[in-house]
């Protein structure tokens, strides 16, 4: 279904993730009154919770790559936020970028949570 000589599959395998992640995830953390960081209720932490362990915080968190990816898209192919969620769900070539194995025909998230992320 995808071609690997895409441009985006390309760019996908050349991009340092892991790095980019390391580097942004220590400001979506949340503080205590202390400042002193709070690793179990980290907003787009590494580790999705236990299974055992549900909450009623609200929707569950979307991936830290996602959200990087919908951002990097969004800027490279001049789409607006909700351009950019709805061609998401029809584009295997933005899933696979943003580190999907399976193409999912659906929003990865609402186009508000962009502007959230932005911030």
């Amino acid at each position: 279904m995808i071609d690997l000589r895409h441009p985006l599959a390309v760019l996908s395998s050349q991009m340092p993730w892991q790095q980019i992640e390391t580097s942004v995830a220590h400001l979506f953390s949340r503080k205590a009154r202390a400042a002193q960081p709070m690793p179990d209720l980290d907003l787009f932490g590494e580790a999705p919770p236990s299974p055992e362990r549900k909450s009623n915080a609200g929707r569950p968190r979307v991936p830290m790559r996602t959200m990087i990816a919908l951002l990097y898209l969004k800027h490279a192919f001049n789409e607006s936020d909700e351009g950019v969620v709805e061609r998401w769900a029809d584009s295997p070539n933005f899933q696979f970028f943003s580190g999907q194995a399976y193409f999912e025909p659906r929003q990865p998230c609402d186009a508000t949570t962009l502007v959230k992320f932005r911030i």
